[in-house]
């Protein structure tokens, strides 16, 4: 049994967000494995892992913000900061043997769900207003149209 499951209510209706969120509750179901197992290398790993896909995803989240032109964008980014900070002070007290095991794991679930639920549920009516010009520019011979045609000869 996982130790997180996915709900629902988590969906933002954005699928290439919802599937890297997704994809980070596999990743913390996946530390608790390891920790059941108690494979410090493997935990190791898979807590290098988190906070890697963290960071792109995070990175990937702040470029649609900004793209949309997202008025909250610069907080977003600051519980961004905040987050990454906690966690890897929490992969060093690892690294030098504190078994941070529990307090990681419920960290993670509930900033996660309560992160998606809240910051990221905000962000969707500008991403889709934003996503939704972008192609509609691109069907009406706006600019992607036309950076198309000019850099990979597509027609529009």
């Amino acid at each position: 049994m996982p130790y997180m499951a996915w709900q629902d209510d988590l969906n933002t209706g954005i699928k290439v967000i919802d599937n890297q969120h997704r994809r980070i509750v596999e990743m913390i179901n996946h530390l608790h494995d390891a920790m059941d197992r108690r494979d410090r290398q493997e935990l190791n790993d898979i807590l290098d892992e988190l906070v890697d896909y963290t960071l792109s995803h995070f990175a990937f989240e702040e470029s649609l913000m900004e793209d949309a032109d997202y008025e909250f964008t610069r907080a977003h980014k600051r519980v961004h900061e905040v987050f990454v900070k906690r966690v890897s002070e929490y992969r060093l007290r690892f690294r030098t043997g504190e078994d941070i095991s529990n307090e990681l794991l419920q960290t993670l679930s509930h900033w996660l769900f309560n992160h998606i639920r809240n910051d990221d549920k905000a962000i969707v009516d500008a991403v889709r207003h934003h996503m939704r010009d972008v192609s509609a520019q691109a069907h009406e011979g706006g600019w992607l149209s036309r950076s198309l045609r000019r850099f990979f000869g597509a027609r529009g």
